[in-house]
């Protein structure tokens, strides 16, 4: 392809993504190096160093990538590739991703900044990105076959645009989009205001994460990317509790969590403690007039919910998924239930025959928590975590919002457990206990006791 061919060719694709290795050999010399992350830990906010100042977020264990300055142009670098994702300590798995990690880094820019993000593909097949409710040109958008060809492998692609609306917003493939968001190819963009903004209140800290799961069978490390359901690993930035890491704020502060979803359902995101307002979503700020006070936000399949608060009471407050199997690892779905049953006169016998035998669930999952049992290798333990009053039995989509009122500004490293003051935690009663009043035989208000009579169905009737 000589030059003007090829310059011709971009004119009437109508700003189309285009092939780095269709450019010249100088023009590839010039390519930004790709930035890597090879570690899981919450990296420290990436103040900027050149463009337009902002007030940069904190990715939750995860990282900012880096840019140059280019004429003008902010350029960054994604490769998209194989990694290992460490989703708690011990625990590993095999994912697709971007810059060695899953989700990807975040992008961050400023409105009206010309953006140009170079994608190499290091994948064992195409792949595109979707910048997830941006306003773009159409070429630009990331569908491959609709907007452009899909990138090959060991190609590298171009995308140019400039940053039009400040908000937050999400990146993912748009070419066998099945396979490669199940093996965790997405991150986040944010786009902050040019200036003060109406709608957009300045904060002191500001936390981003997004929503994903995954179905890795114990004992394997890699994803199964035919699940539509049953997933059994519900993350926040591919990592399950305890390896998810506290949002750690000073009393007082004005905060703000941008939670995006990529999962296939949905979910109810509570806090404790606070209340907060839901101020944006993936089409931008919210007007006041539609805000009001809330403790849990549902965010859907697919968008972005950005919630604000007063950090103002002190303590380690619980902030978790309220679909309470979303606050567990590696779950299996066919696990009978057994309160009640009483395996009396029967579990020796069966270790007889099978000395491993354990009993499961007759009083409720809680032994679950501190059980030694015996699990696969590579393997999350279901209930999980320790305070420093006994057993958390949590894992998945939980953390915890450490305030402290010693912290200081721009200072996120854990501060321990709180210390409760004296005569503030919930305590053991051990004085009498007045007798159960109960209405007598003769009295109106006796419910006489009676068994339950099932009747199955014998047919279909009508239906």
């Amino acid at each position: 392809m000589n030059r003007r061919h090829f310059f011709n060719r971009a004119a009437t694709a109508g700003m189309s993504a285009v092939a780095a290795a269709s450019v010249s050999k100088v023009a590839m010399a010039a390519l930004p190096e790709p930035a890597t992350m090879a570690h899981a830990n919450t990296a420290a906010p990436l103040m900027p160093p050149n463009g337009r100042p902002y007030n940069p977020v904190l990715t939750l264990n995860g990282w900012t990538l880096p840019w140059r300055m280019n004429n003008g142009v902010k350029e960054f670098h994604l490769v998209a590739e194989p990694v290992v994702r460490e989703m708690a300590p011990g625990f590993k798995a095999h994912m697709w991703g971007y810059n060695g990690q899953s989700p990807g880094p975040t992008i961050e820019v400023v409105e009206g900044d010309r953006v140009r993000i170079f994608v190499s593909n290091k994948l064992p097949e195409h792949t595109s990105v979707h910048w997830h409710g941006q306003r773009l040109p159409n070429g630009m958008d990331g569908v491959a076959g609709l907007n452009q060809p899909a990138i090959p492998v060991g190609k590298t692609f171009v995308y140019e645009f400039i940053a039009r609306r400040p908000g937050t917003f999400m990146y993912h493939p748009h070419a066998d989009e099945m396979t490669q968001m199940a093996m965790g190819m997405m991150g986040f963009w944010v786009t902050h205001p040019k200036e003060k903004h109406p709608l957009i209140a300045e904060v002191d800290r500001d936390f981003v994460f997004l929503l994903n799961a995954y179905d890795i069978e114990p004992g394997s490390m890699t994803p199964k990317i035919m699940t539509m359901l049953d997933f059994n690993l519900w993350s926040w930035n591919s990592r399950i509790f305890p390896g998810i890491d506290p949002l750690v704020v000073r009393r007082n502060d004005r905060v703000r969590i941008r939670v995006g979803n990529l999962t296939m359902t949905n979910h109810p995101i509570h806090l404790h403690g606070h209340e907060f307002t839901v101020t944006g979503t993936d089409g931008g700020p919210t007007p006041p007039a539609s805000r009001w006070p809330e403790v849990t936000a549902d965010v859907a399949v697919g968008q972005m919910r950005q919630l604000e608060f007063l950090a103002d009471e002190e303590g380690d407050w619980a902030f978790h998924c309220h679909k309470s199997h979303h606050t567990m690892n590696a779950m299996g779905h066919n696990v009978p239930t057994m309160l009640g049953v009483d395996h009396r006169g029967l579990v020796g016998k069966i270790q007889k025959a099978a000395p491993d035998y354990m009993v499961m669930g007759e009083r409720g999952m809680a032994d679950m928590g501190s059980m030694e049992m015996p699990i696969p290798d590579n393997t999350a333990p279901m209930m999980t975590g320790t305070g420093p009053y006994g057993g958390v039995e949590m894992g998945g989509m939980f953390s915890m919002l450490k305030v402290r009122g010693g912290q200081k500004p721009g200072d996120y490293k854990d501060p321990g457990w709180y210390r409760q003051p004296p005569g503030t935690r919930a305590f053991e009663w051990t004085g009498s206990l007045p007798e159960a009043v109960r209405p007598g035989a003769g009295s109106a208000a006796a419910t006489p006791s009676a068994e339950v009579q099932i009747r199955k169905p014998s047919g279909h009737g009508s239906h």
